[in-house]
């Protein structure tokens, strides 16, 4: 298996994996992977650096692959993705993306400072926690890896 990171057209970054090289440009070329944020299937790989095993240290008792968490979902587990799906693809549609001025917007709205409207963008987790200690209400947009890789 082969982790890469992604981006789409609008520059939204995620992970997936695949079986090699070749089966990411396949499943490319027939629309299977898509951005899990806006639903485009425009998506390249960013540049990624390698990874180097290190030879000043003594080796360490790992793993020889890194092992990444799955699971088989009942069918009731697999309608509360779509709906989260549904959650992410109403918002994403419907409020406006500032970005990485959401903190800045959503404190100012809190404060009543500006009009509060519905938006949606980017934070860090030191950010979100101060909006949160703050009392501010904001929420999680839940992202999903496409169910097709």
């Amino acid at each position: 298996m082969i982790r890469y990171d992604l981006h789409c057209e609008a520059g939204h970054g995620f992970e997936s994996w695949f079986r090699s090289s070749g089966d990411y440009d396949a499943q490319r070329k027939k629309h299977l992977v898509e951005c899990p944020v806006c639903g485009s299937f425009e998506v390249e790989k960013q540049i990624m650096s390698p990874r180097l095993k290190r030879t000043d240290k003594a080796p360490r008792n790992k793993p020889a692959q890194e092992k990444a968490p799955v699971a088989m979902m009942s069918p009731q587990e697999q309608e509360f993705r779509q709906k989260l799906r549904e959650l992410r693809d109403h918002v994403t549609k419907n409020a406006e993306d500032v970005g990485e001025k959401f903190p800045e917007l959503a404190r100012k709205m809190h404060n009543e400072e500006i009009e509060r409207r519905s938006i949606y963008g980017e934070a860090s987790p030191e950010e979100v926690k101060s909006l949160l200690d703050e009392e501010v209400d904001i929420h999680p947009l839940p992202l999903l890896p496409d169910d097709r890789n």
